[in-house]
């Protein structure tokens, strides 16, 4: 049974955020796939459910050439399947979104409803995070912009408030001759939680960016193995010493998808084989 809770539609961002402002365990309704879930099970103490989807502004999924993509609060994850342009600069982007759950799921499920959701395993997250997404957060004291890479806290945590709503996600322009990739294991086919997920970058300039999931608590940019790859020049060579290093910058556990052994295997194996799909190297 579902918990009791009052339900409103504002039509309006102001009237969100004043709803936020003034009652205590609200939740916000986007596309609801996690929320549902959690109402039903009685796993929040829900007393108001504020639906945002009714709100122009947030359904902007716009790219500006030499700025970058913004994907509002309600673009559902489809929207960035069905799109080329996606698919074509946000490579990444679009791989982790394909895989994402089911085609059903994909249809309700938002890209912001991903990372709010703050799961270790999500898929999204690392796609982002070697594009250096930007978060736009609003309140009724005003507006802030946290980089993704901090905006992750813990298993389940974020920087967010009890009053702020994230309004969109900011990607910035890659430019040209950029390549990028996510690959992910599961214990089974189908639309299974990540076991790890694995996303690289290779911007026009040849460096290298890596993020990866499902291996801590939040999902990382591995901006330390990154300097070192880069330092050492893209090579055959170097795509087998990072395999190996990925691991000195992870700290897995063992629960019901893996074990920690398997997830750093996997670290390695998945990070090889990015690096080799956008490289071409021999390895």
């Amino acid at each position: 049974m579902l918990s009791q809770f009052d339900y409103v539609k504002p039509l309006v961002l102001n009237e969100a955020l004043a709803a936020l402002a003034k009652e205590d365990n609200s939740y916000v309704l986007a596309g609801g796939t996690d929320l549902m879930i959690m109402l039903r099970h009685n796993a929040i103490n829900a007393r108001h459910i504020i639906d945002i989807k009714g709100i122009p502004e947030l359904n902007e999924l716009r790219f500006i050439e030499n700025e970058g993509l913004t994907i509002g609060a309600n673009v559902v994850v489809n929207a960035l399947v069905d799109s080329e342009l996606v698919k074509n600069k946000y490579k990444a982007l679009h791989d982790a979104a394909s895989c994402l759950a089911s085609f059903q799921l994909r249809n309700r499920a938002t890209l912001v409803g991903n990372i709010c959701n703050a799961s270790p395993g999500a898929d999204l997250p690392p796609a982002l995070l070697v594009y250096d997404a930007v978060v736009k957060i609003a309140s009724v004291d005003g507006v802030r912009e946290v980089p993704l890479v901090e905006f992750f806290t813990g298993v389940k945590k974020t920087v967010l408030t009890k009053n702020e709503l994230v309004l969109s996600v900011f990607l910035p322009d890659p430019g040209d001759n950029d390549a990028s990739c996510y690959l992910r294991q599961t214990r089974l086919k189908g639309h299974d939680l990540s076991t790890v997920g694995v996303a690289c970058r290779l911007d026009g300039k040849g460096k290298v960016a890596v993020a990866i999931g499902a291996v801590a608590p939040t999902p990382l940019r591995l901006k330390a193995l990154e300097t070192a790859i880069n330092e050492k020049g893209l090579s055959g060579e170097t795509i087998l010493w990072a395999a190996d290093a990925i691991n000195e910058h992870i700290k897995p556990i063992s629960d019901v998808r893996s074990s920690e052994a398997y997830r750093r295997h996997m670290a390695s194996v998945l990070l090889k084989r990015c690096l080799v799909t956008l490289t071409g190297k021999e390895v």
